[in-house]
């Protein structure tokens, strides 16, 4: 997967250090903390964000209900806590 290190966290290189402090590596801009839903076709998944409940892309990440994820753009860029 292009763009993805590793562990799974979204990065320009191979290798590149995982997601932390809820900011996006790649831009440095702020990614938010979400808790996943429930899961739906191709990749989509509903997240409560604390402020809404949105559709945002999983398919760079194996998180399921329950679980927290960074999201950044509309895709869930790292898996911060599971259930």
């Amino acid at each position: 997967m292009d763009g993805v290190n590793q562990n799974g966290n979204a990065g320009a290189e191979p290798g590149a250090p995982p997601c932390h402090d809820d900011a996006c590596i790649t831009c440095s801009d702020q990614a938010v903390s979400s808790r996943v839903i429930e899961l739906g076709e191709m990749g989509i998944a509903l997240v409560d964000t604390g402020a809404s409940r949105e559709l945002i892309s999983v398919a760079l990440v194996d998180a399921g209900p329950g679980d927290t994820v960074l999201v950044h753009a509309g895709e869930a860029i790292a898996v911060v806590a599971r259930v």
